[in-house]
């Protein structure tokens, strides 16, 4: 995905059709597993945080190392002249690699005392060579703190990435390593992990109900650039031209900026990713981008994003946020950045769909009321690594009266007067003791459900889940948007139990609740009695 360029090492994807399936089906997630476990093995007591930037940083080496080494033999075998002339690799869009800084030299070296000094040299001077990578990667491998044994160890392990594959398949999987090691230290990292990694599957769900296939994709808080890349494999893995996506993001931690650009570069994906300090709201990067799509997951509830600095911004059309509180600051964020049929996904707080404190109950219903509100799910618990707080999603549309359509995957129905609940709570399935995700055909039926609706074909109201409900249903619930108040009951099964036992046993129940109540009753009135005669 880009504004026009791709990397070499993307062109080969669309051969080997069967990645996505394999990572969603497990397949090939057992290597990256086991290399994640053999990475882990050798951080010793150094911190998930620390050692994530050691890891991935020799990761990305490997990756542009690779990416050059093919460019170099394509060009021995077809044109010699060309082989150490840069040109022929930026028309290529393959990243320059001088010849101490190529992977083949460092696992030469990887068991001298100096590799430290080697790994930080060479960052150094890709740097140096390649203007779109200037302080993005990581440079102190030679701090005392880092063994040299440790990183020789590394650098050996990760050389054997893909050694069976060539070209370009090897370059995808070491991107898939990547991506994956993002995750698995999100998970070794707890919360402030989750800082800068929202779980695949809930970007997964997010993406498929937007389709963003042809467009301008912003997130305004981008983390390690996770929605861009799930973006990328939805245009391919639905026949799309990548060249017709161009991404925007901004990021406020620095850190958290060098992984998104490495793992962007790694997907081969071209970025107008911007960092500042200040963030979104206080220094807008991007003040004239229309984006066709938003996939954000903005921090939740942050109280000191100084909204009292910025009161009477444009930004604010639906109503000012409360100081102190960010959530609905985020969605008229997102939602000035819309182009006039753009679409947006939002992970926020549960509180958002209910909450009246300090005005936002009238942000809600203005923009419920402007009909820019387009669907709610709520999500499972125990999704995300950075929070147990319950969480939902928002979606938006700035036209909801299927007129404009225009680079939209399917054609859309007037939903004006309309929302959309789903209520996904009981979904998903528990991964290990303390974190769940979404499953495919869970991703596939929440999407589904949202498609037919949008489209006007096949849906249905199915109790428990989902709800399509007028604009005079949500005035009568005060403008709460939480699904389950709209989606009702499942229906109940049929009941094994013969009926006479089940009114048996409910008859005793009903009898053991009416004992408490006289008992409780004959207490209070024993206690006032005493009152009376104290006073």
């Amino acid at each position: 995905m880009s504004k026009g360029r791709r990397s070499n090492a993307s062109k080969g994807r669309k051969r080997d059709k069967g990645n996505g399936a394999r990572e969603r089906g497990g397949g090939e997630l057992g290597f990256e597993a086991e290399l994640f476990k053999a990475a882990d093995k050798l951080r010793g007591n150094m911190e998930p945080s620390d050692y994530k930037h050691v890891a991935l940083g020799l990761i990305f080496l490997k990756h542009v190392s690779d990416g050059f080494e093919a460019r170099h033999a394509e060009l021995l075998a077809e044109y010699p002249e060309g082989a150490e002339d840069r040109d022929e690799y930026t028309a290529e869009n393959v990243f320059w690699v001088p010849r101490p800084a190529r992977w083949s030299h460092l696992r030469a070296s990887a068991r001298q005392p100096g590799i430290g000094k080697l790994i930080d040299e060479a960052m150094l001077a890709i740097e140096a060579e390649n203007q779109s990578l200037k302080g993005v990667l990581p440079k102190d491998y030679a701090r005392p703190a880092l063994s040299p044994t440790m990183l020789g160890e590394l650098i050996d392990l990760i050389s054997g990435i893909a050694l069976e594959r060539e070209g370009n398949e090897a370059r995808d999987l070491l991107g898939r390593v990547y991506e994956y090691f993002l995750g698995s230290f999100a998970g070794s990292e707890g919360k402030r992990g989750g800082e800068f990694y929202t779980p695949r599957s809930v970007v997964r769900l997010m993406v498929e109900m937007l389709e963003p296939l042809k467009g301008r994709v912003y997130d305004p808080c981008c983390g390690s650039g996770g929605m861009f890349v799930q973006s990328e494999r939805f245009v391919e893995g639905h026949g799309g031209r990548i060249g017709d996506v161009a991404v925007y993001g901004q990021e406020s931690n620095h850190t958290t900026w060098r992984l998104c650009r490495m793992n962007l570069a790694v997907r081969g994906i071209d970025a107008d990713v911007r960092w500042n300090a200040e963030g979104s709201f206080h220094k807008d990067e991007l003040p004239d981008l229309r984006a066709d799509f938003v996939l954000a997951n903005p921090p939740f509830n942050v109280s000191d994003w100084g909204g009292e600095r910025l009161a009477e911004d444009p930004r604010w059309r639906y109503g000012r946020p409360p100081p102190g509180n960010a959530n609905f600051a985020w969605l008229q964020h997102i939602l000035h950045h819309l182009s006039p049929s753009g679409t947006a996904g939002v992970v926020l707080a549960n509180g958002s769909m209910s909450s009246t404190q300090s005005g936002e109950g009238a942000i809600r219903e203005a923009m419920v009321e402007g009909g820019v509100v387009d669907c709610m799910v709520a999500l499972p618990g125990q999704l995300f690594y950075s929070t147990q707080i319950p969480a939902c999603l928002w979606f938006l549309a700035r036209d909801r009266s299927g007129e404009r359509a225009g680079d939209k995957s399917r054609a859309l129905r007037d939903r004006r007067g309309e929302v959309l609940f789903v209520d996904a709570r009981k979904l998903g399935r528990m991964v290990d003791r303390t974190r769940r995700e979404l499953t495919p055909d869970d991703v596939a039926r929440v999407a589904n459900t949202y498609h037919r609706w949008r489209e006007g074909e096949g849906y249905a109201d199915v109790p428990g889940f989902c709800k399509a409900a007028s604009l005079e249903e949500v005035r009568a619930h005060g403008h709460v948007l939480t699904p389950g108040r709209y989606v009702g009951a499942e229906a109940a099964a049929e009941d094994a139990v013969p009926f006479p036992e089940r009114f048996a046993a409910l008859k005793v129940e009903l009898e053991a609740h009416f004992a408490e109540s006289e008992r409780l009753t004959a207490t209070i009135r024993e206690k006032l009695a005493g009152a009376v005669v104290d006073g």
